[in-house]
């Protein structure tokens, strides 16, 4: 049974170091799970300890990745550079190894290209991991769905005996909201991007956008009709409104819990599943 308060105990601390930009002291001896997140709008570095603990975590907001294909190679290997070097400074060790994650249903190329990322940068890459495993890391999900609502896809991955089974990945997802709030508001679609991270007019801007929240609840719904499964859970940034599970909960008649900072669910996951087997 996932523990959600202990999840969100690791989301707060992983949050609150993000954010203060300090580290929690560390075993210089002992080995780093270090994960590197390529997302649809930003880039995040998740590095835990042998307890899966934070130690030090940091992101980028960044528009390197669309539907999942690395779109700017160079910008993304100079963001990822940049934040890794900057994690050696502050706790003064040396990273030499990382996992990452790729969308479910990433093949070929493509899946090689978010390595070559990362070792460009400098990292030998321990473990590549589909993004919804990565989620099912952090909550420790024995069987259950995972709906991940990122920045240009919605991804509903159904988990059994902690092993993705069955996923799809539908085109709607926060770059929709903001294309949205863009054609509302009358502003470029960047502006909009801003607008939607400003949580004092949250309330507002999610009125606006409920509609294609409407529609990613409805992808979800008609996917579990044919796969019913309990328990729901959604992560991802663009799930970041206080409504959001609301919405999710009601349309689909059950209920869907959305851990704390959704955002760094999966990039937390990706460093547990950096540890070699």
């Amino acid at each position: 049974m996932v523990d959600l308060k202990q999840v969100n105990q690791v989301l707060q601390e992983f949050n609150e170091i993000v954010n203060t930009k300090k580290y929690r002291p560390f075993d210089k001896n002992k080995t780093l799970k270090v994960g590197v997140d390529l997302g649809t709008s930003s880039i995040v570095l998740a590095i835990l300890d042998e307890q899966n603990k934070p130690i030090y975590g940091s992101f980028e907001y960044a528009e390197v990745v669309r539907d999942g294909l690395v779109v700017n190679y160079i910008q993304a290997v100079q963001i990822v550079t940049k934040l890794v070097h900057e994690a050696e400074e502050i706790l003064g060790v040396e990273l030499t190894e990382a996992a990452t994650a790729v969308p479910p249903g990433t093949l070929g190329n493509d899946f090689k290209v978010v390595s070559n990322v990362l070792e460009s940068a400098g990292l030998n890459v321990t473990t590549v991991v589909d993004e919804p495993s990565a989620a099912a890391r952090l909550l420790d999900l024995e069987k259950g769905a995972v709906i991940d609502v990122g920045g240009g896809t919605t991804g509903i991955s159904i988990i059994e005996d902690h092993t993705v089974v069955k996923t799809i990945d539908e085109p709607t997802g926060g770059t929709h909201m903001s294309l949205v709030l863009a054609g509302y508001h009358k502003v470029p679609v960047p502006e909009a991007e801003l607008i939607k991270r400003d949580r004092s007019r949250e309330s507002e801007t999610f009125m606006i956008i409920k509609p294609v929240v409407d529609k990613m609840a409805n992808i979800t719904k008609q996917f579990l009709e044919t796969y019913p499964i309990e328990p729901l859970f959604v992560v991802g940034g663009a799930s970041f409104f206080d409504d959001f599970s609301k919405v999710f909960s009601k349309y689909l008649g059950k209920e869907v819990l959305r851990p704390d900072y959704p955002q760094f669910v999966t990039p937390i996951g990706i460093a547990i599943a950096s540890e070699k087997e």
